[in-house]
């Protein structure tokens, strides 16, 4: 009979091989000096994560407020080397923000004059091009027939609903818009009003708010912090406003070669379109490819434009804009795209035009308040 003993040892030197084969690898497995500590921490990210959470609330409420009123502080903040300036020369603010608002106004309504005409036929003709796009589009009823039946293999209650639909008719397309269009007139009426006057008063105000703290550092401090905040908005989208212009000569001249209808306006909103990185590109591609496929005859004589367009704005975003702006002022990509996607999702396309500045301002107030010396990360 074999010894007792030894087989519980036998067992407890198998049991101790399987736990110390399926142990986690931990670096430190020592406990904390103090658990009080670690809850203490716990209930601070926990009040920080609840006034997110409120913020993040209080800005997708009070959207028709704010959003107005952040764009124009932003504006007035990249334009305020300007009213500087113009009041060391003895021209007054209320001059420079009127003649400002006025280019401003004069702008939108030329282009809304352009865009009109050729919008509105676009939109009368839409059960039109509806059809001659699902006409060029036939190529494609092949591989959709195929993946519609797969669909229908693997989710045989789904109904299969992979198709081609043609374009809904115009008034189906006209009343979404003037829905849209009809509390954004208010929006922007506020926005010009509170540019005018930020652009008029911000000295005054940057001086109010000095005032409020307490002690000669702190004041330094947020005066650094606006200065900076002014100094990279209005270099960045200086040289950005110039790129941008310059890409939409491109298109505009590549569309006009190719034999695209307006191909002013195709430049016009190429170059707006680039202030939104990565979503605006992928608009313009859709708008190109879109027109083309009603303008030509071929698939392959549309897919020019937006190859092209492709290949421009690759160049533009990944050789000329970090030449130009240099890294000082070059964005974290994956910042961006996290900031576009939020701000997009918060406060629709506006916001997605605002999420580059917004990054530019968070990452000067993040660096002055934790200099990147004062960072000791653990050997």
């Amino acid at each position: 009979m074999p010894d007792d003993g030894a087989t519980e040892d036998l067992v407890e030197y198998i049991r101790a091989e399987r736990e110390v084969r399926h142990a986690l690898v931990l670096s430190d497995p020592r406990p904390v000096d103090n658990v009080r500590t670690v809850w203490a921490s716990a209930g601070h990210a926990a009040n920080i994560g609840i006034f997110l959470l409120l913020f993040g609330a209080f800005l997708y409420v009070g959207r028709a407020i704010l959003l107005p009123i952040l764009a124009a502080a932003i504006i007035a903040l990249t334009l305020a080397p300007l009213i500087k300036a113009g009041k060391r020369r003895g021209i007054s603010p209320w001059l420079s923000g009127f003649c400002i608002v006025a280019l401003a106004f004069g702008a939108i309504g030329l282009a809304a004059t352009a865009i009109a005409g050729p919008v509105s036929g676009w939109i009368g003709r839409a059960p039109e091009i509806g059809a001659t796009i699902k006409e060029r589009l036939a190529v494609f009823d092949r591989p959709l027939a195929s993946l519609q039946q797969l669909e229908t293999a693997l989710f045989p209650n789904s109904g299969g609903s992979v198709s081609v639909s043609s374009p809904s008719p115009s008034s189906d397309i006209v009343l979404p818009v003037v829905a849209y269009v009809t509390p954004a007139a208010g929006e922007f009426l506020l926005f010009f009003v509170t540019l005018l006057f930020f652009l008029v008063g911000q000295i005054e105000l940057r001086a109010q708010l000095v005032s409020l703290f307490s002690n000669r550092d702190t004041k330094l401090r947020f005066l650094k912090i606006m200065r900076d905040i002014e100094h990279n908005l209005a270099s960045y989208l200086t040289v950005v406003t110039i790129i941008n212009a310059a890409v939409g000569a491109i298109v505009a001249l590549g569309t006009w070669a190719i034999g695209y209808p307006n191909p002013v306006i195709f430049g016009v909103l190429a170059a707006l379109l680039n202030y939104v990185p990565y979503v605006g590109p992928a608009v313009m591609v859709v708008a190109l490819f879109g027109v083309g496929l009603v303008s030509f005859p071929s698939l392959s004589y549309a897919l020019i434009a937006p190859l092209g367009f492709i290949a421009v704005t690759t160049a533009e975003g990944h050789f000329v804009t970090p030449t130009i702006v240099g890294r000082r002022l070059t964005l974290n990509p994956m910042l961006v795209l996290v900031a576009l996607a939020f701000w997009t999702w918060m406060w629709g396309p506006f916001g997605a035009l605002l999420a580059v500045p917004l990054s530019i301002i968070g990452l000067v107030v993040f660096n002055h308040l934790f200099p990147a010396n004062d960072v000791k990360l653990p050997d």
